[in-house]
């Protein structure tokens, strides 16, 4: 049997239930956290023992003796702090894990004008819903500190893999900024994302903070265009940024108006990890 503990996996989304399959598979005690009735039933279809709570309200004492846990729920989708982390936390209070993994945003980093970073860089949030991260982060350090709980923050950047890529979009022609316009953007693929989360979590003396990234930075145009021909369909119209402002999501814009490139040499080092697709035309082969 594994390790004496149980894994809580809070935001049991697309990437929990990949990580709850693989840790069940390797015979360890996990548990979901979802909100919604349909998340119930998807989960019970992978045979992963869940349960709902509501983060968007106070909750009843949560007994994470014995536990470790991993947090990926979203925070509430406007405002500048999470309030479903601070409710989490107050009903975690009584009852701590024995180690906190939080899955945070490299959207913290801000707008670096396509500078290399890691995680030494400031912090300098520009959307709001990377202030909200930030305050997670900051919840977070506080409580693990006040209860000296083992903490580790892993900053992710866009996912993609079998399930998680944007197909309706391509399908749909709407356009994309061009080559010379398009904005530096980091990815991680699922496969690789699922291994780190396990890995932080199985690991005691893994704690701090981390970038979860593959390491090798392109563009929002690259990443597009590469989808679009893996999956056999037409490229998506570039257009200019100026056109952009006119013809984009304010979602989207917000995300071509920041540009980073993220090291992650540390993660490599410290997690003594090799990712399976530490390029984008290798996961792009893998997508189904």
């Amino acid at each position: 049997m594994p390790d004496d503990f149980q894994i809580t996996i809070t935001g049991c989304g697309h990437i929990g239930k990949l990580l709850a399959q693989q840790l069940l598979k390797k015979e360890f005690r996990v548990t979901g956290h979802v909100s919604s009735d349909s998340s119930v039933a998807e989960c019970s279809s992978r045979n992963i023992p869940c349960e709902i709570i509501d983060l968007d309200k106070p909750l009843a004492d949560i007994d994470l003796s014995g536990h470790r846990v991993i947090y990926l729920a979203p925070p509430p989708r406007s405002g500048k702090s999470d309030s479903r982390m601070t409710n989490y936390l107050q009903a975690i209070a009584s009852h701590p894990p024995e180690k906190f993994v939080l899955i945070s945003t490299t959207g913290v980093y801000g707008d670096c004008q396509g500078a290399w970073i890691d995680e030494s860089t400031p912090l300098k949030p520009v959307a709001d819903r990377a202030f909200r991260r930030a305050d997670a982060e900051r919840q977070v350090q506080q409580y693990c500190q006040r209860l000296d709980i083992p903490l580790l923050i892993l900053r992710v950047p866009g996912i993609y893999g079998p399930g998680k890529i944007p197909l309706a979009r391509i399908k749909s022609g709407q356009p994309i900024v061009n080559a010379e316009d398009s904005p530096f953007t980091n990815r991680i693929h699922s496969a690789d994302l699922v291994d780190v989360c396990e890995r932080g979590l199985l690991h005691s003396e893994i704690t701090g903070i981390y970038n979860v990234t593959d390491g090798n930075p392109g563009t929002m145009h690259e990443y597009f265009t590469g989808v679009a021909a893996a999956m056999n369909l037409p490229a998506p119209p570039a257009i200019s940024l100026q056109e952009a402002q006119q013809q984009l999501s304010e979602g989207m814009l917000s995300y071509m108006a920041e540009s980073r490139r993220i090291n992650n040499k540390k993660l490599l080092e410290d997690f003594k990890i090799a990712l399976k697709y530490p390029r984008l035309q290798d996961g792009l082969k893998h997508l189904s």
